[in-house]
């Protein structure tokens, strides 16, 4: 069980002292802070009304070059640094997180430099080996070459250098101050180079966990800046202007385009920092190959799959709703609150947002509601979004076939899910405390839970 550290516990002590007085033993304590979040939140809005009144202030302030919104790439890279730092700073200040047993880390006993040398070597070859076979795969795969990819890709040809030189003086740094400096990469190493000592679990893991890194980063590059983009071009006095001819519909897609927006820009940080010091490193990577085709089937270029495709011939909730101004606002209270709760669930990971792996156990926030906030949000949005049941063709061979392939989409969900709590059980005794607690009083968990045992008693009778 993962030490939680005392600021921790301050935050979730009135949530313990009121469900003491219900009689309900208090929630497992989370591994990730509220905080660490929230800031990220407001330093990623904080860059964002720069970008958005860049012009306003480059003309205040006479600085040369264009006096526009900053609405280019860069400025949403430039983002992840706005919401990263201060992640790290409140992880770091508040929280402490370096000084944590899970780290692995001694830093009051460093070793010399002249013993860490020969075994940092070693680990440098399994990394820099791990980075060519990720990048030979991005040379396979023919879709990393073509649309939104070819960013990606550019930004991270650009970065391989700076990865290789830098990982030289950070190995010899971590190698000084680890418990254990033989991790998964020096594993895979001493594999290569023919050392003894290496294990296969190990590099397994290794591989595992740098899969996650290889496939999710190139796809996050790929779209974490579109949606930044699009909201610091956003006209919200145009929009503004719309509600009163076509109602909340403009206003709406602006707002969940937002939260999905900072859904990707604070998940991008967390798979980028997936790191020892700051205590967000990978535990491990999924080892169930049911868990890896549920999440793939989820992302591109697996999720093309036609079966799972429930867009032909619909149209979407602005479409169906029109005229109906009432029903509209409702609407678009339940899709904007639905990806409010979708973005809230990333945000609450803070450094340590990733598919596929166990990077602590989080238990505060909407996962104090139900073990899969993100999931469960997603897949209601996209009920409320899309109405499969109705078809652009009236016809109810289309109505049926979109139902029943939104239906199975949500089954890969409900897949996905139950892999992951397979993997996170046999990793954490801290997550089984946590599982069996959301089962029996979680407030949404709890109650699905007693609805299927209510269902499977009905149909035993």
């Amino acid at each position: 069980m993962l030490a939680p550290v005392m600021h921790e516990t301050a935050l979730c002590s009135t949530a313990a002292s009121s469900d003491a007085e219900s009689g309900i033993p208090p929630r497992p304590v989370s591994d990730v802070s509220a905080g660490v979040g929230l800031c990220g939140l407001a330093g990623l809005i904080a860059w964002l009304l720069v970008c958005r009144n860049w012009g306003v202030i480059g003309d205040a302030l006479a600085l040369p070059g264009p006096h526009a919104p900053l609405a280019g790439p860069y400025a949403a890279l430039v983002a992840l640094i706005a919401s990263g730092v201060p992640m790290v700073t409140w992880s770091v200040v508040v929280d402490k997180v370096h000084r944590r047993p899970s780290t692995g880390i001694d830093w009051h006993h460093p070793r010399p430099l002249r013993d860490v040398i020969d075994g940092a070597v070693i680990k440098l070859a399994g990394l820099w080996a791990t980075w060519a076979l990720i990048a030979f795969v991005y040379a396979l795969g023919r879709w990393y070459w073509r649309g939104n990819y070819l960013f990606a890709m550019e930004l991270l040809g650009y970065a391989a250098p700076a990865l290789f030189l830098g990982a030289v003086p950070y190995v010899l740094w971590l190698d000084r101050v680890l418990i254990e400096p033989r991790d998964g990469a020096w594993h895979f190493g001493a594999m290569l180079i023919g050392r003894p000592g290496w294990d296969r679990a190990e590099i397994a893991h290794h591989l595992r966990a740098w899969a996650v890194k290889g496939f999710f980063i190139a796809f996050m590059l790929s779209i974490v800046t579109l949606g930044f983009m699009e909201e610091v071009k956003a006209d919200f006095g145009h929009i503004a202007g719309d509600i009163g001819a076509i109602g909340p519909v403009p206003l709406a897609n602006v707002a969940t385009d937002f939260m999905f927006m900072v859904d990707v820009q604070i998940a991008m940080v967390g798979y980028l920092l997936t790191i020892k010091p700051l205590d967000a490193h990978i535990r491990s990577a999924n080892p169930l190959l049911a868990g890896w085709l549920a999440a793939l089937l989820c992302y591109p270029p697996f999720n093309s799959v036609p079966l799972l495709d429930y867009h032909p011939n619909t149209a979407d909730w602005s479409y169906w709703l029109a005229g109906r101004t009432a029903l509209l606002w409702i609407w678009a209270v339940l899709l904007v609150g639905l990806t409010a709760i979708y973005a809230w669930a990333t945000v609450a990971f803070g450094l340590r947002f990733s598919n596929l792996t166990y990077r602590g156990v989080l238990t505060n926030g909407p996962y104090a509601w139900t073990r899969h906030p993100a999931y469960l949000a997603k897949n209601t949005f996209w009920w409320l979004m899309t109405l499969p049941f109705l078809v652009t063709t009236h016809s109810p061979v289309d109505a049926v076939r979109d139902t029943v392939a939104l239906a199975l989409l949500g089954g890969v969900y409900y897949w996905r899910a139950r892999t992951e709590e397979a993997h996170l059980l046999a990793a954490d005794a801290k997550y089984r405390d946590y599982h069996a607690w959301m089962g029996q009083y979680g407030p949404i968990t709890a109650r699905l839970n007693r609805l299927g045992r209510w269902l499977l008693r009905l149909r035993a009778r």
